[in-house]
């Protein structure tokens, strides 16, 4: 996969893929009765962190300068 594949990819997931997720995430947590506050906590934080562990390799280096693309010249 080429970097602007990845970088275009990754920006579909952030805008698209998050709010779905989030959306899910309240849904989920709704079926139950509502937990303390901690254990509710640590429930939105343990879904946090869940969604980018399958999606790790997709953001690693998004923010770095794209390697494939030729080196500019530099001026004096």
């Amino acid at each position: 996969m080429t970097f602007k594949t990845r970088k275009r990819l990754a920006i579909l997931v952030l805008v698209v893929g998050l709010p779905l997720y989030i959306g899910f995430a309240v849904w989920l947590t709704s079926l139950f009765e509502r937990p303390g506050i901690l254990l509710e906590l640590a429930i939105y934080v343990g879904l946090g962190f869940a969604w980018m562990l399958p999606l790790r390799r997709l953001f690693l280096g998004v923010g770095l300068p794209d390697p494939d693309a030729p080196a500019e010249k530099e001026t004096e």
